[in-house]
């Protein structure tokens, strides 16, 4: 048993390191687990083989009985989800109505996006991890530009000292948590989207969540949760749109390592001290700078998504509200990154 374990561990292990889907991981693990059994079943009771593997027929079944239960539950709950959204998904695929049509002429009037662009937008689906300052304004934006279905996930209540810029909260819901107010300001703005609010801290047990997405927004204020965010995306092949900000600069980029572009970490390597790069509660930051690089986020998204112009893909922009200054920085895949290995 303790062989069949080690053996399972490092096939799925291998697989990770070759990024095989999880699908094939398991299928591997299966083709393992029915050779022993057919061994067990075929090869007399002495054999050094059967020995080897230490365990009897009927117990083998019966951890692999245990196995079925298991893997058949987590089915049947993934099942039990996709009947909970069934109106989601008609909203996304469906025609667009009358007022949809009035609300987004003028995207529709642009060559770059057009009907078949915004068709796009309401076929997609996007996940924003952070309600906060940067997470506000983009998920306004995304909100009114029709992108069809929108996660958020954060784990923190509006406070007061938000509201000097965490645009999408108001006074009135202070104390509530972000990911609710945020859904109620974008339903308010657009009632033809679908909002999925996740009030919960993003940690490794997210990466499902990251499936049901096409592309992630990434709108933390910590370095943790940003490479966090970066292993996730790159994990699930997603393409990562990552802002962050400080005091009067900000900065943006779009990191797809399954195109062939740098991932965060083959930009950022390592997190600088944490002296170098103080909070936003510890250093400040002049309130309209989240909604000019959030909105950039909601752009980069819009145009990722419709396939419209030229994104930050290999491109860091660097935004310093201070003196009115932008600069582009290019940026390479690293052969020697952890997380996405050039």
């Amino acid at each position: 048993m303790i062989w069949f374990l080690m053996v399972s561990v490092a096939l799925w292990s291998f697989g990770a390191l070759m990024k095989a889907p999880r699908s094939v991981r398991w299928a591997m693990i299966a083709l393992l687990y029915g050779a022993i059994a057919l061994a067990l079943f075929v090869l007399p009771a002495g054999n050094p083989l059967a020995a080897t593997i230490g365990v009897a027929p009927g117990e083998w079944l019966l951890l692999g009985g245990f196995a079925a239960i298991v893997l058949s539950y987590r089915q049947g709950l993934t099942w039990l989800k996709s009947r909970a959204r069934p109106a989601h998904a008609s909203a996304q695929t469906g025609t667009f109505s009358t007022t949809e049509l009035d609300r987004y002429a003028r995207h529709i009037m642009l060559r770059e996006v057009g009907g078949p662009g915004q068709k796009k937008l309401k076929n997609a689906r996007v996940l924003v991890v952070g309600a906060g300052g940067l997470g506000a304004p983009a998920l306004q934006y995304l909100a009114a530009a029709g992108v069809g279905t929108i996660g958020v996930i954060d784990d923190d209540v509006v406070d007061n000292s938000n509201l000097q810029r965490q645009v999408i909260h108001t006074d009135a819901r202070i104390g509530m948590p972000k990911v609710f107010s945020a859904e109620v300001a974008m339903l308010a703005q657009n009632p033809h989207i679908t909002v999925r609010p996740y009030h919960r801290r993003l940690n490794e047990s997210c990466a499902e969540i990251l499936d049901d997405y096409d592309i992630v927004l990434d709108g933390c204020d910590n370095f943790d949760t940003r490479y966090l965010v970066n292993r996730l995306a790159v994990a699930a092949g997603k393409p990562l749109i990552a802002a962050a900000l400080t005091q009067w600069e900000g900065q943006i980029s779009l990191y797809d390592a399954a195109a062939g572009t740098p991932c965060y970490q083959c930009v950022f390597p390592k997190a600088p001290a944490a002296d170098l790069v103080p909070s936003c509660a510890e250093a400040g930051v002049i309130g309209p700078l989240p909604g000019v690089i959030g909105a950039m986020m909601a752009l980069e998204a819009v145009k990722a998504i419709t396939g419209a112009g030229e994104t930050l893909r290999s491109r860091l922009m660097i935004y310093d509200a201070l003196y009115a200054d932008t600069r582009i920085i290019n940026a390479k895949p690293r052969t020697d990154c952890p997380v996405c290995g050039g």
